[in-house]
């Protein structure tokens, strides 16, 4: 039988959770995800437990930080002062917002703490620093 390899576009059910327990996402009530192996589509662990697999064939992986969102970094919070924002824009803890860079591009950072004169803005991923465990099941090989 088949196994997947890079270049191959696969079609994968999976179940993802935190060390917790926690389902963080599940493609279970809908369709599979369908990606390119080795396309840089997914989070590199997701393609690494992917390649080799059969279509039917299930298997649960752990894959570490490094491998997923990448370690965390305070280099990526930065406190500015709210007169720097929008004076319309209702400020709230969890709030993502679009920002530009210098360079011209946008990045999205989440609202992560609030003062009277000052908002902190974290430009990590949620889920940055952050093992994650995947219940894979490979649909098939398209």
């Amino acid at each position: 039988m088949a196994q997947a390899k890079s270049g191959d576009t696969v079609r994968v059910h999976y179940t993802g959770t935190f060390d917790d327990g926690t389902v963080f996402d599940t493609s279970m009530e809908r369709e599979p995800l369908q990606f390119t192996v080795g396309a840089g589509m997914v989070i590199a662990g997701f393609d690494n437990a992917v390649t080799g697999m059969e279509p039917g064939q299930k298997k649960t992986v752990n894959i570490p930080a490094e491998q997923a969102y990448g370690p965390r970094s305070e280099e990526l919070v930065a406190e500015i002062g709210r007169d720097r924002l929008p004076a319309d824009l209702e400020i709230e803890i969890g709030q993502q917002l679009q920002v530009g860079l210098a360079d011209g591009d946008q990045a999205v950072v989440m609202i992560v703490d609030v003062s009277e004169t000052t908002v902190t803005l974290d430009a990590n991923h949620p889920m940055a620093g952050m093992d994650l465990n995947f219940e894979l099941e490979l649909i098939e090989i398209v």
